[in-house]
């Protein structure tokens, strides 16, 4: 394996190199070709007449030759890298878009382009100002007609369904999917989450994310086989008991490498949510426009804002139910139950949490005064 990554490396070296010389071959020719334009204005200054070939005026073609050959060099990969970018922005951009709105647009430039060379043709007969017009109106036909077609695509929607076969594969018939990762399943955080009800729509698990768990629990290290094991129960677990519906996506992608990225190609075909624990692919979605949830930042969202041992001011507004206790209230509304605090009702006090109890029905928190009552009334 290491012997073929290197071949190939050396091949993309070597290829990268090409590029660079025919980059360098093609800006020779243009700055010879270009200097061969400008060398009647530039023999006038160096009083050389006409059609003489000096010295002078070879050197000038060789001099723009070369410095425009190493300009195109220099900047070769700059151009590569621009290409290269923009296709990839590009792809990521029209992968989103349906086949018919692609169809929609081509057809209304099409139609568009035609009506506008035949303005354009009328508007060249008109003296002076009909070849600066014609251009100027053609785009604004182009662009009127296209535009127009975009906001009414609504009511062409039966284009749609002429490409409907091609991509039944991933039509998603208005579900909303929630992709796993390999990472989230581990977790295992995901089942209280989906038995809870916030998430709505279909959890999907792609077959390449449960190929992953299953070399993971077939691995020699006991910590990754534990890992991997524990993912393929939460994988049971959520099939088998939970009422959201689960689909196990087959779908596999042979000319990428790596599950993040198959993940990314798979939520932009079904327009789905990643659902993700890792943080370098929580950044990487969010780059490519990709919808995702982090575990992470629903645990940061609902965890408590305040933590035992912490003190804080609150006031006893009222008594509890049990002997001696007052109750008191964040701004959020959650109730605290001061021990001791019957006696201190009215009064602004500083407490120490002692416990946090999460409930169905909310978060309670159990304090008890910073001071005994006999310190506060001395």
């Amino acid at each position: 394996m290491r012997e073929l990554a290197k071949k190939v490396k050396l091949i993309k070296i070597l290829g990268f190199k090409l590029f660079r010389v025919m980059n360098s071959l093609l800006g020779l020719a243009l700055g010879i070709s270009l200097f061969y334009q400008l060398a009647p204005f530039i023999n006038r200054f160096v009083d050389i007449p006409a059609g003489y070939i000096s010295p002078i005026s070879i050197g000038y073609y060789l001099f723009g030759g070369l410095f425009s050959g190493l300009i195109f060099f220099l900047l070769a990969p700059l151009f590569f890298r621009f290409i290269k970018k923009t296709v990839e922005r590009t792809e990521n951009k029209l992968i989103n878009v349906s086949t018919g709105d692609l169809v929609l647009v081509a057809m209304a430039f099409t139609v568009t382009l035609v009506i506008a060379l035949l303005v354009s043709y009328f508007l060249h007969r008109i003296p002076v100002v009909g070849v600066l017009l014609a251009p100027l109106v053609s785009l604004f036909v182009v662009f009127t007609g296209v535009k127009f077609a975009w906001a009414r695509r609504n009511d062409f929607s039966f284009l749609s369904s002429l490409f409907k076969r091609g991509s039944s594969e991933h039509e998603n018939n208005g579900e909303t999917y929630k992709i796993l990762d390999t990472s989230t399943i581990i977790d295992g955080r995901i089942v209280d989450i989906c038995k809870s009800g916030f998430l709505e729509g279909v959890i999907v698990v792609a077959g390449f994310v449960l190929a992953e768990l299953q070399h993971i629990a077939d691995s020699s290290d006991l910590l990754k086989r534990n890992r991997g094991r524990r993912g393929l129960d939460v994988l049971n677990t959520i099939q088998k008991d939970l009422i959201i519906p689960v689909k196990i996506d087959e779908t596999d992608y042979d000319d990428l490498n790596g599950v993040d990225n198959k993940l990314i190609r798979l939520a932009k075909e079904l327009r789905g949510k990643i659902i993700t624990n890792d943080n370098n692919l929580y950044k990487v979605c969010r780059l490519q426009d990709v919808a995702v949830l982090s575990i992470g930042d629903l645990a940061h969202a609902v965890k408590p804002l305040v933590a035992t041992g912490e003190e804080m001011l609150v006031q006893v507004v009222k008594e509890g139910k049990e002997t001696g206790q007052g109750l008191a209230y964040l701004d959020d509304g959650t109730m605290i139950v001061v021990e001791n605090g019957r006696s201190l009702i009215g009064d602004t006090i500083s407490v120490v949490v002692t416990t946090i109890l999460q409930t169905s029905s909310g978060r309670m928190i159990f304090a008890r005064p910073a001071e005994t009552p006999e310190e506060i009334a001395t």
